[in-house]
């Protein structure tokens, strides 16, 4: 355990990274900044609590605390970087309280205990691969701000059941929910213009989806070997279609 005294007021990049022996740390409510890869590698670390003096959260900060099991992101913080919780392969509940617009990069990536996660109504924009093979992942939560969904988010979620999509979205990247291997029931906004390359691909759960007439185009191997998919509702809007969007689709029927 390692106690940082009062009058420091910010931790400085890779402080304390590769600190595999550490367990617990106390940060005080004078620190307002955790900077770079500040914990990165601490594999044995299991608890931080991070007070609300902290505005900023740097990318990699607390990468690949393969033992850090609980996180609250207090409401003072206004930025979290990419990589921030990445490879946490314990984190199994994660509250974030603040005012953040965006989910950055690979934010918890890899985090594959992480089962429910709800995105506070502040966020507008989930970057690439935020949630990217977060594999016990069954339950997400989007508000109504939320805007776009770049690529790959959620690929690899293979708990991820059912997703609804708020009609404030208006892109989404490939690959998005590429390989959602138990994803049974989708929602898709309403706002949507394209169902992007690759966006269902290998969803061997999904058995219908209707995709929404403002929908222009269909990007290449979109339900690709979505094997259980018997029914899907293509409306006239649609004007351009890719290859191979239904290649595998052994159980469509209409």
């Amino acid at each position: 355990t390692i106690g940082i005294p009062p009058s420091v007021t910010e931790i400085g990049a890779y402080s304390f990274s590769m600190c595999s022996s550490l367990t617990q740390i106390t940060i005080p409510e004078s620190i307002d900044s955790i900077n770079e890869s500040a914990f990165s590698g601490c594999s044995s670390l299991e608890q931080i609590i991070i007070p609300s003096s902290v505005t900023s959260i740097k990318s990699y900060a607390f990468y690949d605390c393969s033992s850090l099991k609980q996180i609250t992101i207090p409401s003072s913080v206004t930025e979290i970087g990419s990589f921030s919780f990445s490879k946490c392969s314990s984190l199994s509940e994660i509250s974030i309280l603040s005012s953040i617009t965006s989910i950055c990069e690979s934010t918890f990536d890899r985090c594959s205990s992480l089962v429910r996660i709800s995105i506070p109504s502040s966020v507008v924009e989930i970057e690439n691969s935020a949630f990217e093979e977060c594999s016990s992942l069954e339950q997400v939560q989007m508000p109504t701000s939320l805007e776009s969904i770049g690529s790959s988010v959620f690929k690899g979620c293979h708990s991820l059941k059912e997703i609804v999509i708020p009609d404030s979205v208006t892109t989404i990247g490939k690959n998005t929910f590429s390989d959602c291997s138990s994803l049974v029931q989708v929602s898709i906004s309403s706002s949507l213009t394209s169902i992007a390359a690759y966006m269902f691909h290998g969803c061997v759960s999904l058995e219908e989806i209707s995709i929404p007439s403002s929908v222009e185009s269909i990007g290449e191997y979109a339900f690709f070997r979505c094997t259980s998919l018997k029914k899907i509702s293509i409306p006239k809007s649609v004007v351009s279609v890719g290859e191979n969007i239904l290649f595998g689709c052994a159980s469509l029927t209409q």
